[in-house]
């Protein structure tokens, strides 16, 4: 599909920011038409979010879940997993990673399900979608400053809070499209084991 009519091309860019985690622009761009406009937008280096795949004593499948307080919007949310990739960091070994540090657990089989742009308005950041079974409950090692509750729900209670507006993250909202589709086997997955650090390549 050709799409230049639809593309726009830089002309120059202006850095407004320089955080710790974002880092904002305002560039100046030609239209398809050739006039020109600004743009003002977040580089965000990505993140990974995991759908951990969790069965109870009674062999009844519940997700594991987050509430975090979020303070852009003054409000607890409920959310999967998820957390900044590292420069250069294997995807999957980042799943990994935050999975274990934010609720303690491990995962003995992963599936990369998909990708999403969150905001594609104003940010760079996409966030890699992977789900996660075969899980061993361990100890968690939140970051300075992170406070979190880590609970469980099924898959049904979920979609309800997805419904009636309970939650609202977008990112845990498609997770839920990709959890609803895998369960009922519109959608596979292609399942591998779980990495070790130092085989990232």
């Amino acid at each position: 599909m050709d799409d230049r009519h639809l593309t726009e091309e830089k002309l120059s860019s202006q850095e407004l920011f320089k955080g710790r985690l974002l880092h904002a622009f305002r560039d100046t761009v030609r239209l398809p038409d050739g006039a020109s406009a600004t743009r003002e937008y977040i580089n965000h280096p990505g993140a990974v979010m995991v759908v951990p795949l969790l069965e109870d004593a009674a062999g009844e499948l519940r997700v594991v879940l987050e509430r975090q307080f979020r303070y852009p919007i003054g409000r607890v949310m409920i959310e999967f997993p998820a957390g900044k990739r590292d420069a250069g960091e294997n995807l999957q070994l980042c799943g990994q990673r935050e999975l274990q540090e934010e609720t303690g657990y491990s995962a003995a089989q992963w599936a990369r399900a998909g990708v999403l742009h969150p905001v594609v308005a104003y940010s760079t950041e996409s966030i890699e979608i992977w789900f996660a079974r075969g899980l061993t409950a361990g100890r968690r090692q939140l970051d300075a400053g992170e406070f979190l509750d880590v609970f469980s729900a099924t898959p049904a209670e979920l979609l309800q809070w997805c419904r009636d507006g309970t939650v609202t993250d977008g990112k845990t909202l498609a997770a839920a499209l990709w959890l609803q589709n895998v369960l009922s086997g519109a959608w596979a997955l292609s399942w591998q084991a779980a990495l070790e650090p130092d085989i990232a390549g």
